[in-house]
């Protein structure tokens, strides 16, 4: 579906996305790097629980939002890669629901 234009393979990095191990190129997008990897769920919302994505990739919209390194509310599209970060979809209910009983 996804795939990138550059075909040189300097300035790598390994990042892990949803347990699948991605390679990058330094300074590439998260969103991008999950994109090429066919990870293009970034969450699930929060009402209804089904799969977004992300939508501007220019960070606007916001649905983009992916768990980076155990820190919610990440911006995929904003965020750039670093070699060994952990990325995961980020499920929104149970953060809230997590949250909701710290109350």
């Amino acid at each position: 579906m996804f795939r990138s234009l550059q075909d040189d393979d300097h300035d790598l990095v390994t990042l892990s996305v949803n347990g699948q191990m991605v390679t990058a190129r330094k300074g590439q997008s998260v969103w991008s790097a999950m994109a090429v990897a066919g990870q293009v769920e970034t969450r699930k919302a929060a009402l209804s629980g089904e799969a977004r994505s992300a939508y501007c990739a220019m960070g606007v919209c916001f649905e983009c939002m992916v768990n980076i390194d155990g820190l919610p509310n990440q911006q995929a599209c904003l965020r750039r890669v670093v070699d060994g970060m952990k990325v995961l979809t980020q499920d929104i209910s149970e953060d809230t629901e997590a949250d909701d009983a710290s109350l």
